[in-house]
């Protein structure tokens, strides 16, 4: 497995003076090709700062940020914008679908953003939906649809670019047990069949089980770094 991603001293401080809040205090990682790692810890430990810097969502404070030994800090914003468009997926809690709009139409939306022709969209997004299992749902809206399949539209989203890095938060924080499930399996089933490289957020140990390595912070550093 090649390295993806490094954090080499990386801080992170919002606010100034006697304001500032240090999220993270010198942290050192790395993410390799093809892992699938769970990042845990209590709320405010870091884990979320991480996640934004992992996405190119905010830049450290400190610390050099490399992307297949690319310094990641040093981009503009136009250069950050292109990696996230071109090497990374995500996917959120609150699934993020646009509520007025199909499944089909939710799904292509980062392609529309590449400038993807719409006939390989249209091709694209429906071979996504039916990855995760929802062919036959492509012209139904978010309300119609359950919150496993909305989760299911939201990963079809993210993988449908074929990124390099899934980045998942806390994926299955609005599902219940069952759907839960359901989710993770898919995403194995992508770390394991297809290689692709996942880093998820999340504070349930039972989710976390699903990952082959796992991340703990606390209090801006990584207190535990293990294989599952």
């Amino acid at each position: 497995m090649s390295n993806l991603i490094e954090f080499q001293q990386i801080t992170k401080v919002y606010g100034q003076g006697q304001a500032a809040m240090p999220a993270l205090r010198g942290i050192n990682l790395c993410f390799n090709e093809g892992e699938f790692v769970a990042v845990m810890g209590p709320s405010g430990c870091g884990k979320s700062t991480c996640m934004n810097l992992l996405g190119c969502l905010d830049t450290p404070t400190t610390g050099t940020h490399l992307f297949k030994g690319l310094a990641v800090n040093q981009l503009s914003r136009d250069q950050q914008a292109r990696l996230r468009r071109h090497y990374l997926g995500f996917i959120f809690q609150g699934f993020n679908l646009l509520s007025r709009t199909s499944a089909l139409e939710n799904v292509e939306l980062p392609l529309i953003y590449r400038g993807t022709p719409r006939a390989e969209r249209h091709q694209r997004a429906k071979a996504a939906l039916q990855i995760v299992g929802l062919q036959g749902w492509e012209h139904h809206t978010p309300s119609e649809l359950s919150g496993g399949q909305q989760q299911r539209v939201a990963i079809a989203r993210a993988i449908v670019t074929e990124p390099a890095i899934l980045l998942a938060d806390e994926p299955t924080g609005n599902l219940d047990s069952v759907r839960s499930q359901e989710v993770m399996e898919l995403l194995r089933g992508f770390n394991r069949e297809r290689g692709l490289t996942i880093i998820m957020v999340t504070h349930e140990p039972d989710m976390a089980a699903y990952a082959k390595r796992i991340i703990r912070f606390k209090d801006g550093l990584v207190e535990m770094d293990t294989l599952n």
